[in-house]
């Protein structure tokens, strides 16, 4: 599928994402043709970086040429090599001030969306001392919604009888989760701790779809927050003790007489090890899928995991069931339930056993220990933090180096020495060379998600949010209403492919020709339509709206308003022939055919064409 006016391109050299992004290129090209814009008839544009007309220098420092990856069996450094599952660690780059599309970069891997005042920090501050501020800030929290009482009804007819028609809201449903995400993502501060919480939240999953409790759910993602910098072998004691999780995985009152093995087998497959032994590097041990466990292990976990049941506090009219167990309630962690807890040997995963007379606490240690010295979990949860920040298919020297600080525990003077420190993995992404690379090679990049296109317009563009039209509305036509995964295995794999091509995109599995329009749709939604007002029922409400008039100021030059939009988002210039294309249809308002409005309209034709374009909704 081709247009005869090729007005956006995808990213040079990386035909994979062209293809991918086809429709969405098409359809801009129709938006933009549509609103009185024009391109050079038969130009293909394929420069991604061209330079601007002499009126508006792109703002920055020279990129430095990309440095190659090595690959397994070469020379990286003097007299070392690498063999497969082996780990190298390149020479860090030098402290030094970012350029704007370094520093564009960087705000997309490492927050909800760049903004102008964010941009200018970083190019100041410098990556290192940007992540490390980021790590010791003071984290924002979920706060929204119900309480324990929902859990705690004696009376006569159901808790919600009398209180409204947003009770189930308020008090049961992830709604109010959803406007505080939004408003924490675009407003505070730690953004790098609200992304990499999301990062967790994608990967040890739980869906209201399957929970009903607002409080229990809100303890479990301010718990991702908390530990978003701590310990990968403290997140999943939480994960395993929440009645959360309990009741969503049915760990909850598991019985050792029959035990449920829904938790054990996607503790292993899903929130540690995966499913094929890997080397050091995320790549297959062998060359080929060995299972990294079988049914009867699967099993042992379920026993060695029996015996946990609600924290106390929890009450019904109707008493609590089974005998002996505590009651629905999610304030806190689950409490041993030792009439349920298998005593028996198991033999675990890395040479870990239990020994028979055991008890549950002690199970739930070894459980830990076993997981947390096993060869795969740095490369498996290192990968997918990879994806989550930087890009969908690392090479397997950036996996290796960052399971290497999952390891050890440290990065660059980040982390305590512990395996599974969350600071040193995290460090170790966002400052590899493959991640602060001004020219990326082209299997670079990731597509944005929903969550982060919706968060990315509004940040650039000095817009606010209450969250209320990003979850039931904008999430479910984008196939990405937050805290609602269809499932455990989250809103899309890690390993969705890329038909046609060798390479995988997470994101593509909720993407195709109709969330490509509707990304358009919601360009538009923000910049014509003025997005939304405030719903009367939301606590707090200011509705979905982006403020344009910082840009005014340059829209007497088209060419330099254009630029300055692409700098913000893309951290470069358009390709020539669409930025040629877009200066045009922003030149179309004139003060003679809009009156007084020309000004304005020109920015809401700038920003609706280069956000709408597909060079945004790649991040390289």
């Amino acid at each position: 599928m081709k247009t005869s006016h090729a007005l956006f391109t995808a990213p040079r050299a990386t035909p994979a994402w062209r293809h991918a992004l086809q429709a969405t290129a098409l359809i801009a090209a129709v938006a933009l043709a549509a609103c009185g814009g024009g391109g050079d008839p038969g130009s293909t544009g394929t420069v991604v970086g061209a330079a601007p007309a002499p009126s508006a220098p792109p703002t920055g420092a020279t990129p430095t040429p990309a440095p190659t990856s090595p690959t397994p069996g070469t020379t990286t450094t003097p007299g070392t090599t690498t063999t497969p599952g082996t780990v190298t660690t390149p020479t860090p780059p030098p402290v030094a001030a970012m350029s704007q599309k370094a520093a564009v970069r960087l705000a997309n891997q490492a927050t909800f969306g760049a903004t102008e005042a964010l941009v200018e920090g970083l190019r100041s501050q410098g990556a290192q001392a940007w992540i490390t501020q980021q790590m010791l800030a003071t984290g924002s929290r979920y706060t929204s919604g119900g309480t324990g009482a929902a859990h705690q009804h004696t009376g006569v007819g159901e808790f919600c009888d009398g209180r409204g028609d947003n009770c189930w809201r308020d008090w049961y449903s992830s709604t109010p989760l959803v406007w505080d995400f939004y408003r924490n993502a675009v407003n505070q501060p730690d953004q790098l701790r609200q992304r990499v919480a999301l990062a967790l939240q994608q990967i040890v999953v739980v869906s209201s779809l399957e929970v009903f409790g607002t409080y229990g759910l809100r303890n479990y993602q301010n718990m991702l927050l908390d530990r978003a910098f701590g310990n990968y072998r403290d997140i999943l004691r939480s994960v395993t003790l929440s009645p959360v999780m309990g009741d969503y995985l049915d760990n909850v009152n598991n019985d050792k007489a029959a035990p449920n093995e829904n938790f054990a087998r996607e503790l292993l497959q899903l929130f540690a090890l995966g499913t094929c032994e890997l080397n050091s590097n995320g790549t297959l041990r062998g060359g080929s899928c060995q299972p990294t466990y079988d049914n009867e292990t699967v099993r042992n976990y379920a026993y060695a995991l029996t015996g946990w049941t609600y924290p106390r506090g929890g009450a019904t009219p109707y008493g609590c069931w089974p005998s002996g167990a505590n009651c629905q309630y999610y304030q806190g962690d689950m409490v041993p339930l030792p009439a349920f807890h298998d005593t028996e040997a198991r033999t675990l995963l890395a040479g870990v056993s239990l020994p028979a007379g055991h008890n549950a606490n002690a199970a739930l240690e070894a459980v830990l220990d076993s997981l947390m010295a096993h060869p795969n979990t740095a490369p498996f949860i290192g990968k997918q933090l990879i994806q989550h920040l930087v890009t969908s298919n690392p090479s397997p020297e950036y996996v290796g180096r960052v399971a290497a600080a999952f390891r050890s525990g440290s990065y660059q003077g980040l982390g305590e020495g512990r395996p599974g420190d969350m600071r040193a993995t995290v460090a170790a992404i966002l400052l590899d060379v493959e991640a602060r690379n001004d020219n990326p090679g082209p299997r670079a990049g990731r597509l944005r998600e929903p969550v982060q296109l919706f968060t990315g317009m509004l940040r650039a563009l000095g817009g606010r949010t209450d969250g209320e039209a990003l979850g039931w509305w904008w999430g479910e036509e984008l196939r990405q209403h937050m805290f609602r995964s269809p499932s455990v295995f989250n809103y899309y794999p890690p390993d969705y492919p890329l038909a046609g091509t060798p390479l995988v995109g997470p994101a593509f599995g909720i993407h195709n020709a109709n969330s490509a329009l509707q990304r358009v749709n919601f360009a538009n939604y923000l910049i014509y339509w003025n997005g939304s007002g405030p719903e009367a029922s939301v606590p707090g409400a200011v509705g979905t709206r982006v403020n344009l008039q910082a840009f005014v100021t340059d829209a007497g030059d088209p060419a330099r308003l254009v630029d300055r939009l692409s700098l913000l988002a893309l951290g470069e210039p358009l390709p020539t022939a669409s930025r040629t294309a877009v200066i045009q249809a922003v030149s179309a308002y004139t003060q003679q055919n809009n009156g007084n409005d020309y000004l304005i309209n020109r920015v809401r034709q700038a920003a609706f064409l280069v956000f709408a374009s597909p060079q945004f909704q790649i991040t390289r």
